[in-house]
């Protein structure tokens, strides 16, 4: 029987493909209406993905990497060009 820890993990990671696939689809669509609606169901999916995220977080399942400082952040930004 699958684990908590894996059934979520494995949710995020299916979340995460289709997140992918629409931002792909959507930069391909020629059609407004169209696209515009598969961005309300990315933003539902991104939303989808936040909350399985913060359940990962509390239950320990999922450890993000340290926050950057703001020193860290200007170097990067200054590096892309922001």
């Amino acid at each position: 029987m699958m684990q908590d820890k894996e059934m979520v993990n494995d949710a995020l990671s299916m979340v995460k493909s289709s997140l992918t696939t629409y931002t792909n689809v959507i930069s391909e669509c020629a059609n407004p209406q169209l696209r515009s609606t598969i961005q309300q169901i990315r933003n539902n999916c991104e939303a989808s993905q936040y909350e399985l995220f913060q359940l990962a977080q509390s239950k320990g399942f999922y450890k993000p990497a340290m926050m950057a400082d703001n020193q860290e952040i200007q170097q990067v930004k200054s590096q892309l060009g922001g």
